[in-house]
């Protein structure tokens, strides 16, 4: 079961009508409980629900901001994360191109799965994957249970972003996306570069009007940008 939201212009959540130049798929995983559906509604619609119910199946909601005068359209999956939906994995992190690996820092089991939740990605997902490592509920510092410094040293060790977030009080929300999708446009557009490079050396029939398709819905790039194949 999918729902979809509504785009939004800018860093702003309301419709817009302007043509979107990237569609990134987003998935967020980790334990159930830690805040993901918190964390997708405070950056799509800015909104935080004090009564949150378990997320069944999967659901995803956009919102289109710039990143350097290009519109990008953040397509965000939010699954649940009880053991018993684990049959929607290869479906969802299909076309995914970021991925946040949310734990609680108040429960320190959600942080010692998150190694496992890590394999699974890496197992489904394209290896070039943007990961960011979100550790969720700083409102809660009174409560914590994970040391920033455990998490800090996990991701540099699995060449992860991190950041810690307040669903609950906004912060760090916006920055843990625009990390991410910031990241994935430098990407797509390094590979850009590349292929316009190629294109001058003498051969300039073979990447023309080429478009990269990464599977899934909606995750076409537009054949202009002329992006190179990518084999999965």
């Amino acid at each position: 079961m999918a729902s979809g939201g509504g785009g939004g212009g800018g860093a702003g959540y309301g419709d817009s009508n302007q043509k979107i130049d990237y569609v990134f798929k987003v998935v967020l995983i980790g334990d159930s409980a830690v805040g993901k559906s918190q964390i997708l509604a405070r950056f799509a619609r800015n909104e935080f629900s004090l009564d949150s119910k378990a997320t069944i199946g999967v659901e995803f909601q956009t919102r289109t901001l710039v990143i350097e005068h290009k519109s990008v359209k953040a397509q965000i999956w939010d699954t649940a994360g009880q053991e018993r939906y684990r049959a929607v994995t290869s479906a969802y992190y299909r076309g995914a191109v970021g991925a946040m690996l949310v734990y609680d820092i108040t429960k320190r089991q959600t942080f010692d799965h998150i190694p496992r939740w890590l394999e699974e990605l890496r197992n489904h997902a394209d290896k070039n994957i943007v990961i960011i490592l979100i550790g969720n509920k700083t409102d809660l510092e009174n409560q914590r249970a994970v040391p920033t410094e455990d998490a800090k040293e996990f991701a540099q060790k699995e060449g992860l972003f991190f950041l810690e977030t307040s669903a609950l009080e906004a912060t760090n929300v916006e920055t843990a996306f625009l990390t991410v999708l910031t990241e994935i446009f430098n990407i797509v557009n390094k590979k850009n570069l590349v292929a316009d490079e190629n294109q001058g050396n003498g051969n300039p029939a073979s990447l023309a009007g080429k478009k990269i398709l990464i599977p899934g819905p909606a995750q076409v790039i537009p054949a202009k940008s002329n992006m190179c194949c990518r084999s999965s």
